[in-house]
């Protein structure tokens, strides 16, 4: 879906992972390319820029351990489905004794158009069943999130569920594209406790 990016790998610092960079969707080929795993697809793209493979079998999870801007990072892409991302979420952070404000979660967004990003804090589920398990089992919604637009139903009585699963139309693919770019770019200011400035940035 994604030409390949140059790899910009760096030494990853020893120790426990400060940050932990989750991106939600659903296990299995059939769902790869749906808009429900934006989340997946952006840390796929990440992982890539950074020379990572993520292949490690760990918490619920295929993580990856990587350097962003010199601080050890744990990505993560669950392998719960989706409405059990709290699970894998909650075990890594528990372990590594990562606080809320270093849960950094990658996910769809019916609510903005395709290419568009919204960066927040903190905030409640906003009808997001993956960011709902992660509320619930971290007890706590203090953890930055970065929206990806996905676009909203064709029409009200278009199914919900048939609407996140199925995949982007063709059209949809640059935009997209453009949008997992800025949310990696994103990803590294938050690392960088530089949160201001990605909102400023690339919210939409």
């Amino acid at each position: 879906m994604f030409e390949k990016w140059k790899n910009r790998r760096a030494t990853t610092p020893s120790g426990a992972p400060e940050y932990l960079i989750a991106g939600l969707g659903n296990p299995g080929p059939k769902y790869e390319y749906t808009r429900h795993n934006a989340g997946f697809l952006c840390i796929d793209l990440l992982a890539q820029q950074l020379g990572a493979k993520i292949d490690r079998i760990k918490f619920k999870s295929i993580v990856a351990d990587v350097a962003i801007e010199g601080r050890r990072c744990l990505l993560m892409k669950p392998q719960t489905f989706m409405n059990n991302s709290g699970e894998a979420v909650r075990d890594a952070a528990n372990f590594y004794k990562i606080p809320p404000e270093h849960v950094i979660i990658l996910f769809d967004d019916i609510s903005l158009p395709p290419g568009k990003l919204r960066i927040r804090r903190k905030g409640s589920d906003g009808g997001h069943n993956g960011i709902k398990s992660i509320i619930y089992l971290l007890n706590s919604d203090q953890f930055p999130r970065v929206k990806l637009g996905v676009g909203a139903k064709p029409h009200p009585d278009y199914d919900l569920a048939d609407w996140v699963l199925s995949p982007f139309q063709k059209d949809e693919l640059p935009r997209m594209k453009e949008a997992m770019e800025k949310a990696c770019e994103a990803v590294r200011l938050i690392v960088q406790d530089d949160m201001d400035h990605a909102m400023n940035l690339y919210n939409s």
